[in-house]
């Protein structure tokens, strides 16, 4: 799943860069950063895991990580404003070229760490804030493609009520057995 990838990224990213830059941060805001990158991984993993049985629990839960995902950004976007640095545009020439390395079919961690890892406070919150970006993107087509699901064929318990109708109507006789 592409969005668990980037989860990962934007993950191990930002624990990265609170911990790095830890003497920029607030106590709090520094648990809130790990808290929110760690909670949108969280509940992709678990919404997927609970697809197969709920897809109400899956849309929950990916609303929640894409909720968490804002969240994080927020934070960085406030780190930027706080230490005076500049959000780069989404043509500025460093976000372009940070943009195309998700489409690799192998990006890891490693593909963005010279951004990341950068002494540059700047070059490391807007690759994050690029990476949440493209985190926030997919995780609204799932939820759009999860919308789409439910309201052409319903929920889990739906079909097994459709499917119990059906057998006890007669019209099911594979389930017979």
């Amino acid at each position: 799943m592409e969005c668990y990838k980037t989860a990962v990224i934007i993950s191990d990213a930002t624990t990265y860069f609170c911990q790095k830059f830890k003497s920029y941060l607030t106590y709090k805001t520094y648990e809130q950063m790990i808290g929110a990158a760690r909670s949108g991984k969280q509940n992709i993993v678990e919404g997927s895991m609970d697809s197969g049985t709920s897809k109400k629990t899956e849309f929950k839960l990916v609303g929640v990580a894409r909720g968490s995902y804002e969240e994080l950004l927020e934070d960085f976007l406030d780190f930027l404003r706080q230490q005076r640095l500049q959000l780069w545009g989404k043509d500025d020439p460093r976000a372009v070229a940070i943009r195309r390395i998700a489409y690799k079919s192998d990006k890891s961690y490693a593909s963005y760490k010279t951004y990341i890892e950068s002494k540059d406070a700047e070059t490391a919150v807007n690759t994050i804030i690029c990476l949440i970006h493209q985190e926030n993107y997919l995780l609204d087509q799932l939820l759009r493609s999860l919308e789409k699901a439910f309201v052409e064929k319903g929920g889990f318990t739906e079909r097994l009520y459709k499917m119990r109708k059906e057998k006890k109507d007669g019209k099911l006789e594979k389930y017979d057995r």
